[in-house]
């Protein structure tokens, strides 16, 4: 859906369908009055019958007279006049979409951007507004037949200027919103799709459509024989036991001075992760394919660095294998060599997401990057310690942390530090190679990143456990799209 701004006198506008708030308490927004005035005063007879109530995210939708220029109006509820809060805000959006999606309409014109909400900006609901929208609008319907849900006729989103924004401002924030909403929503229809059809080979194909279609974005995949030559074996163990042979995915937005260095992320690509030899409990493994969640989020920031053509330097990487059980595939015991030479013990073949990262991780540093921030759906501790609420973040740089810990603040995509401490360093050790590829069921999460922080000592690097976060399981199962909006703004803020 587009989001356009649009101006004029609220009692005058002519749409489908307008959309007004109300409050449970206190006097009503100055812009409901004056419609409700124009309007013979329905409004204030409606909610004084108690068919609206106000309580936050409560809507109510009437038909005006045949002879109005505004066919339909919309009450949404925003609690209290004067404490609508911003979680009270984000319901109200959703709850006017998911009132609106299946209605015949192509246009709506909200004006819930111009409610007050405490200690928050003009330009923050309009974000919100679209952000919001989008995500109540998503549908997943790749793998649906029958049973496919009908398109939304929905198109365009006015919203309404006022004292406190222009129409200007309204426009460049929502094409800003909207980038990052795609940039949602590429990551979870990618995440949503199913392991046999969302391969490493996928992956690669649908990068390869992303440079065709961006001229800022330079794409270069590199094949099993490309990683062998740089000494992968780390990445490439984990792929023997699979049909689908290994990807490792570049993806290069260009927007910056050629003396810049970029910021490099790196998204863990397993396609699917059955645990390998170290074969996972059957019971909900078919989840197991959201393993790329790290991986689709590289995606979705690259297309919005792309679509809104940036000016900065940012490398995408995505490393990409599937975790299957093989005669062939990786057994407890074996040793494998990293690119950057140093050998490890695999005493689980499910911790497999470590073993593909460490390499591309290794591969970062020809980008002589700024930073290095990796994404993965990494380490179960991570739900255990954090739950679904915030991403783990571990860094080897406090001021990295700190930029980004406030820009998933602003975005309300929340990270929560942990520390990487040399004290958990000797969980690693091996008394048959440099390293074990796992530190015991104590701080999993934490030796995990140690794991990971010997390949990146060259460079200043933070580390993104999404297992928590990136997917919801049960009656909503399906991808969440996070982390993108934290990159997004933390790159937003970079420019």
């Amino acid at each position: 859906m587009q989001f356009v701004s649009t101006s004029g006198k609220i009692e005058k506008l002519s749409t489908p369908c307008l959309i007004l708030p109300v409050f449970s308490k206190g006097s009503q927004a100055k812009l409901t009055e004056t419609f409700d005035q124009a309007h013979d005063g329905q409004i204030a007879e409606t909610l004084k019958r108690g068919d609206a109530s106000g309580k936050a995210g409560n809507t109510l939708l009437i038909q005006m007279p045949a002879s109005c220029a505004t066919k339909r109006v919309l009450l949404v509820g925003l609690g209290e006049q004067g404490k609508t809060n911003a979680e009270d805000f984000k319901k109200a959006v959703s709850a006017s979409m998911n009132a609106l999606k299946s209605l015949p309409i192509a246009s709506i014109c909200s004006t819930l951007a111009s409610a007050e909400v405490s200690e928050k900006g003009s330009e923050w609901k309009v974000r919100q507004l679209v952000l919001k929208s989008h995500e109540a609008l998503y549908q997943y319907n790749q793998t649906l037949t029958t049973s496919a849900p009908d398109a939304y006729a929905l198109e365009t989103c006015q919203i309404l200027a006022d004292d406190n924004i222009d129409e200007d401002t309204i426009e460049q924030t929502a094409n800003t919103a909207s980038s990052i909403a795609n940039g949602i929503a590429a990551a979870k229809k990618l995440s949503d799709l199913p392991g046999n059809i969302c391969t490493p080979s996928y992956l690669a194909d649908t990068a390869t459509a992303m440079g065709e279609q961006y001229s800022s974005l330079n794409v270069n995949i590199l094949d099993e024989a490309d990683m062998e030559k740089l000494g992968m074996g780390s990445l490439l163990s984990v792929s023997r036991g699979s049909r689908q042979p290994a990807k490792l995915i570049t993806m290069e937005h260009k927007g910056g001075a050629t003396s810049q260095k970029p910021i490099v992320i790196v998204g863990k690509g397993l396609t699917f992760d059955a645990g390998g030899i170290s074969i996972k409990p059957s019971s909900g493994m078919d989840e197991m394919k959201y393993d790329m969640c790290g991986g689709a989020s590289v995606f979705g920031v690259m297309q919005m660095c792309s679509e809104l053509n940036l000016p900065i330097n940012v490398v995408g990487i995505v490393p990409s294998s599937e975790n299957l059980p093989d005669g062939d595939a990786n057994k407890p015991g074996d040793i494998v060599t990293s690119m950057a030479g140093l050998t490890i013990e695999i005493l689980n073949t499910d911790a497999e997401g470590r073993l593909i990262l460490c390499d591309a991780l290794t591969y970062a540093a020809k980008f002589k990057p700024d930073v290095v921030i990796d994404i993965a759906t990494l380490t179960g501790a991570c739900v255990v310690a954090l739950g679904k609420h915030a991403t783990g973040l571990l860094a080897n740089n406090d001021e990295l942390a700190d930029e980004l810990l406030a820009a998933g603040k602003k975005a309300d995509d929340k990270a929560w530090q942990l520390p990487l401490w040399d004290e958990y360093k000797p969980q690693l050790k091996s008394n048959f190679a440099d390293l074990a590829n796992i530190g015991g069921p104590a701080g999993g999460t934490i030796t995990a990143a140690c794991f990971l922080s010997r390949f990146t000592e060259d460079y200043t690097w933070a580390h993104l456990d999404i297992a928590g976060t990136a997917w919801k399981s049960g009656s909503e199962k399906g991808a969440t799209g996070r982390p993108v909006h934290m990159l997004s703004q933390f790159i937003l803020d970079r420019c």
